[in-house]
C-alpha cells in the first residue's frame, strides 16, 4: 500500500468529502480520487459509500480506518526519528493553541522561536483547548498551548509553563460593583456571563457552585474569553476571568469564594516521538514560563 494512498484515505474519512480532503492536502480534488481508486484497487474493496454529495465509509472503509491510522502515525513516527538523527531544527510543526492563549502569551514565544529557527514552518491551530487536547491524542497535531485539564490526562504529558488566577468580575456600573463583599449565593441570584460548562474553565466555575450547593444558571455562554469581557464590560452579567483581563470597565468582585486559579501549558503524547522542531519549541516556551518564587 502505497503511504500517500492511506494518508489520503484518512482525510477523506475525516472530512466526509472528496474536495474538503483536497483542500486539506493542498491536492486537486481529481488527485485525491485517483489516489483512493488506487487503493481500492490495491485492497480489492470499496472503501466510501457515495449518497448524493454524502460521503460515508463503506464496511471495508470502517476496518480500513484503525489500521490505516496506527499505519500512517508509525510512518510519521519513523521518519521524525530519522530526521531527529541529524540533529538540524527544520520541516513543519504543527501545533495548536486556543485564542486566549494565542492572544495573550505565544506572541513572543512565536517571534523568538521564528527567529531562532527559520528553517521550521509553523502550522498554528486555533482551537478550543478542549478540542487541542484531542488534536494532540490523536496525533493530528504535534502539540497544544492551552488550559490544562485540572483533572489530567493519563493518555497526554503536561508541561506547566503559566498560572493564571481566575476573578469574578462585573461592569463598573453592575448593582454588585460598590456592594463590598458578595457571598456567593447573592452573585448567583444576578444574570451571568460565563464560560461554556464544556471547557475546563467552565468545569472550574461549575465546580465551585456545585460544592457550594448553589444552583448556578448562566443567561449567555460563550468559549471565547475575549467575548465575555465584552458582554460583561456592558453590563450584561457578572463573569468569571483570568486577572491579567480586568481592564478598562470591568472591576473585580469581593466574594466569599477561595482563589479560583487555571494553569495554562503544553501538551503533548507520550507515545509519539517528539520532532527537533518540537522539543526547541518546548524549550522556548518554558524561557517564557512563569519563574518560580
Amino acid at each position: 500500500m502505497n503511504f500517500s494512498d492511506l494518508e489520503t484515505f484518512l482525510a477523506v474519512a475525516a472530512a466526509r468529502s472528496f474536495s474538503r480532503a483536497a483542500i486539506s492536502l493542498h491536492l486537486t480534488q481529481p488527485a485525491v480520487t485517483k489516489r483512493i481508486k488506487n487503493l481500492e484497487n490495491t485492497l480489492d474493496t470499496r472503501l466510501f459509500d457515495r449518497v448524493g454529495k454524502q460521503v460515508h465509509l463503506s464496511s471495508g472503509g470502517q476496518l480500513l480506518l484503525p489500521r490505516a491510522e496506527h499505519l500512517v502515525a508509525a510512518m510519521l513516527d519513523t521518519q521524525r526519528l530519522l530526521r531527529n538523527l541529524n540533529e538540524q531544527i527544520s520541516g513543519s510543526l504543527h501545533l495548536a493553541t486556543s485564542h486566549h492563549v494565542g492572544l495573550h502569551r505565544l506572541a513572543p514565544v512565536l517571534k523568538e522561536f521564528s527567529n531562532t529557527f527559520d528553517a521550521v514552518q509553523l502550522d498554528i491551530r486555533f482551537e478550543d483547548s478542549e478540542a487541542a487536547h484531542d488534536l494532540v491524542r490523536k496525533g493530528d497535531s504535534e502539540l497544544a498551548v492551552v488550559t490544562l485539564n485540572p483533572e489530567g490526562d493519563r493518555n497526554l504529558d503536561y508541561h506547566a509553563l503559566w498560572d493564571d488566577p481566575l476573578c469574578f468580575i462585573v461592569a463598573s456600573d453592575h448593582p454588585l460593583a460598590s456592594a463590598g463583599a458578595v457571598a456567593l449565593p447573592d452573585l448567583a441570584s444576578y444574570p451571568a456571563v460565563l464560560p461554556g460548562l464544556a471547557t475546563y474553565t467552565g468545569r472550574i466555575v461549575a465546580g465551585l457552585f456545585s460544592e457550594r450547593q448553589i444552583e448556578l444558571t448562566s443567561h449567555l455562554s460563550t468559549n471565547y474569553l475575549e467575548t465575555i469581557s465584552m458582554l460583561a464590560g456592558i453590563g450584561l452579567g457578572w463573569s468569571v476571568l483570568p486577572a491579567s483581563m480586568v481592564t478598562g470597565n470591568l472591576v473585580r468582585l469581593n466574594t466569599d469564594a477561595p482563589p479560583l486559579r487555571r494553569t495554562l501549558g503544553c501538551v503533548t503524547n507520550p507515545n509519539r516521538t517528539q520532532s527537533n522542531a518540537a522539543q526547541a519549541f518546548i524549550e522556548v516556551l518554558e524561557r517564557f514560563a512563569d519563574q518560580p518564587t
